[in-house]
Order: structure tokens, then sequence, then C-alpha cells
């Protein structure tokens, strides 16, 4: 008796191996359908980026509106007498260097420094006079 259920358990599990794990088995149709989900997923994508494209075609077939916009825009044109005006911003401020400690000379006169005593500051320049300044 014993030998006879155990021939029966060898059996059900050899019918089950198919079942499982063979051709057309549950693990390839749980893996299929996993398949089918993404595929429906990138369709329902594709299918607002087709309208999207479809109802721009239609608009630059139709309007000048939206020639005129591109060209604005992607190829960078303006209309005749239109002035352009292109304002660029300002870079972000880097970090300021600290300078080293100025070495001074005898008179107390900073030597290292881009700023030196003026000595005519009757001309309404101001008391300091940049040493990189440029004379016109």
């Amino acid at each position: 008796m014993k030998v006879l259920a155990g021939i029966f358990a060898i059996l059900i599990v050899l019918i089950q191996y198919p079942l499982w794990l063979g051709k057309g088995g549950w693990l390839k149709v749980w893996d299929i359908d996993r398949q089918v989900t993404e595929q429906k997923v990138r369709n329902e994508k594709l299918v607002l980026r087709n309208t999207s494209l479809d109802a721009e075609v239609r608009d630059l077939k139709q309007g000048s509106e939206a020639i005129e916009e591109r060209a604005r825009y992607e190829l960078g044109m303006v209309k005749q007498d239109e002035v352009f005006f292109h304002i660029v911003a300002k870079p972000p401020a880097a970090a300021t260097p600290v300078p080293a400690p100025a070495k001074s000379n005898k008179c107390g006169v900073e030597g290292d420094s881009p700023l030196s005593p003026d000595p005519s500051p009757a001309r309404g320049e101001g008391r300091f006079k940049s040493r990189y300044a440029t004379s016109m």
C-alpha cells in the first residue's frame, strides 16, 4: 500500500511540473500577462503623443500663427520693423576670495593693495584711485 501511495505521489508531481514550469505553464502566463500590461501603458503614452502631434500638424496646415510661433522660438526670427531685445541674466555671484594680508612699507602705504593714495584728491575723484584703472 505504501508503494502504491508513493507511485501516485510521484505521478502527481510529474503531472504538476508542466502545469507550473512547462511551455504553457502558469509562470509563462504570468510573465506574458505582465508584458501585456507594460505594453498597454506604453501604447497609452504613444496615443497621447500621436494625438498631440496630430493637433500640431492640423494647426500648421490651417493657420499661420503656429508657423510664426515656431519661427520665433525655434529659429529666432523677428518681423520686419521689429526690435529684438536679448536680456542676459547675470551669472550667480561666485564666492569672493579673501585677499592676503597686505604688506606695508616704511611710509605705512600698503604696497600690494590695488588702491594707492591719490596725490591730488582735489580732482573730485575721491581720496583713493585704483592702480588698475585706465586713463581716458
